[in-house]
């Protein structure tokens, strides 16, 4: 027999196809949903906010004095948790820290009650606003 015999190609290409077909909808379900749009909100400066800072050894500043420890920002925390209105929390932190000091500067600020924590960020791109 001379002839080169392509059943067992066309059989392997039929399975190929028939799983090819079965999992494409498995991958393309997802449920609908309409995605947030990211924008850079310009951070009003008023003299009642207060900043929370994270450096990248993980010591914490309130506006530019530096805190003891969790234990400090807590009590601090708590005196102005009683105002009315609320001043605002802005947290910095730097780009080197680890994400646990700053996981545990928003924890606390949502364990004492503060309504209104925000994240100071630069920019992604150079002449971007803040």
């Amino acid at each position: 027999m001379s002839d080169i015999n392509v059943t067992p190609l066309v059989d392997v290409m039929l399975v190929l196809l028939i799983i090819f077909i079965i999992t494409i909808r498995v991958i393309l379900q997802q449920v609908p949903l309409t995605l947030p749009k990211a924008t850079n909100l310009v951070t009003q400066t008023r003299p009642e906010n207060i900043t929370i800072a994270v450096d990248k050894q993980g010591a914490i500043y309130w506006n530019t004095k530096l805190l003891s420890g969790q234990d400090e920002l807590q009590t601090m925390l708590r005196g102005i948790v009683r105002q009315d209105p609320q001043p605002e929390v802005h947290i910095r932190g730097d780009s080197n820290v680890r994400y646990q000091f700053v996981g545990q500067v928003l924890v606390a600020t949502q364990r004492i009650g503060i309504r209104k924590v925000a994240f100071i960020t630069e920019p992604d791109r150079p002449g971007a606003s803040r």
